[in-house]
């Protein structure tokens, strides 16, 4: 099989022309229409992004290439970045130019480590993975053509170089702020002959005789590889990129909005509550308690997190992934015994308040339980693991945009008193 930039540049000339094709035939057919609701909320539901990477189906969950995320919890993470792109698997010969690929490029800069440890040591983790990202911009290889002249045609190349770097760093990047944010001592080299997941997982100084944690290392970088064109850090990215500010600044900046509590955070508070179930309960409690706390949760106005999802109506393929692992490496764990409780008797409480649209768990409700057993217990720390898997989605879907000539996103806006005018004019 073709190398990724071989198969990228074999793709790609008959997708732009497929595209044009479209937009010269179908360019004034409507797609959606556009409520005051949707208009004030967050335009959820709006069909205006095309990306061709993954998509959410309601009663099927995420699909990869229209591959459903259960069929590919037993791929590498490197697999993933190519199938992302391409929406091929790499034979043997092209998942080992990738991996090779990835490690010429590893090596971290020294002046980005003198940044990384100029940050103040109490920074959120996230603000430092942030910083060490845009830091690494500096030798951006799309920076420089573009001032040197490059063709548009070309955008694509210079992004995937980009990419490449990125990814291979990142690894390194997040485990030294892992160990230098929580004083676990010094940064741990890099180790070739591991594959991307479980080189991180050896970089971050978990203990792991089994190889069990590598295991999750790849599950989870898999599982949360990417999640449509419209979530905050996908839609934050791509319009950063389409800008054609280098892919540093666009990861950058999807990051940060990764960092926000209604979006990569709530994998954090996800664990916070079935921490509190513990701590009160001095371990797992029966269901009966189970299901008398969840009703004090929702009867003093909060809610239960990790349950209910914008799209999904079924339990999150992605969960379920997490859910089976966690009961084959840790059943008796009684953190994620907690989980697995909550699995049965959630859903069934939500149904009986009858608010939920969707009470099934999504991806966040065992993902931390699993970190936490194998030591992990840094919750700030998660949304970091979050940010080093979303990255293969943000980079490819920013590869693929520059591929096919996306041009500036600038949507239109109005104030709201154009808003009330138009309401009063289409009430007449």
């Amino acid at each position: 099989m073709a190398t990724l930039h071989e198969r990228l540049a074999e793709n790609i000339p008959g997708l732009r022309k497929e595209l044009q094709g479209i937009i010269k035939q179908h360019g004034a057919r409507k797609l959606s229409e556009v409520t005051v609701e949707q208009a004030c909320a967050g335009l959820r539901s709006v069909h205006s992004l095309l990306c061709d990477t993954s998509e959410v189906d309601p009663n099927r969950g995420l699909l990869v290439r229209g591959t459903p995320i259960s069929e590919l919890t037993n791929r590498l993470p490197e697999e993933i970045f190519y199938f992302l792109l391409t929406g091929d698997i790499p034979d043997a010969d092209a998942l080992k130019s990738l991996q090779n690929d990835l490690r010429k490029r590893a090596d971290v800069p020294d002046r980005v480590w003198t940044v990384v440890n100029a940050v103040a040591e109490e920074a959120h983790p996230m603000r430092m993975t942030s910083i060490a990202t845009l830091s690494l911009g500096t030798e951006s290889v799309f920076r420089r053509r573009y001032d040197e002249g490059m063709k548009k045609e070309e955008y694509w190349e210079a992004a995937l170089e980009d990419a490449l770097t990125l990814l291979a760093r990142l690894p390194q990047i997040a485990a030294a702020i892992y160990r230098r944010r929580y004083k676990l001592g010094r940064r741990i080299p890099s180790d070739p002959k591991l594959d991307w997941a479980a080189d991180y997982a050896q970089m971050l100084g978990v203990p792991d005789p089994k190889g069990e944690f590598a295991r999750l290392m790849r599950l989870y970088m898999t599982l949360h590889c990417d999640h449509e064109g419209g979530n905050a850090s996908a839609f934050t990215s791509h319009v950063v990129s389409s800008t054609l500010s280098d892919p540093y600044y666009a990861v950058s900046a999807g990051f940060n909005a990764l960092a926000g509590p209604l979006h990569g955070l709530a994998n954090q508070e996800c664990l916070e509550f079935v921490l509190g179930i513990h701590k009160k309960f001095k371990g797992a409690p029966t269901e009966d308690e189970y299901r008398d706390y969840c009703w004090d949760v929702l009867n003093s106005g909060r809610v239960i997190p990790g349950y209910g999802h914008a799209v999904l109506r079924v339990t999150d393929p992605r969960f379920t992934a997490f859910h089976q692992f966690g009961k084959l490496v840790c059943p008796n764990d009684e953190v994620f015994r907690i989980v697995d409780m909550g699995y049965k008797v959630i859903p069934e409480v939500l149904k009986k308040q009858g608010k939920a649209k969707n009470t099934w768990p999504n991806v966040d409700a065992g993902s931390g339980a699993l970190l936490y057993h194998f030591g992990v217990t840094q919750a700030t720390y998660y949304t970091v693991f979050f940010a080093v898997s979303r990255a293969l989605g943000l980079l490819a879907q920013l590869v693929l945009d520059r591929a096919m000539l996306i041009p500036l996103t600038r949507p239109k806006s109005f104030p709201t008193a154009w808003l009330k005018t138009f309401i009063n004019q289409s009430d007449v």
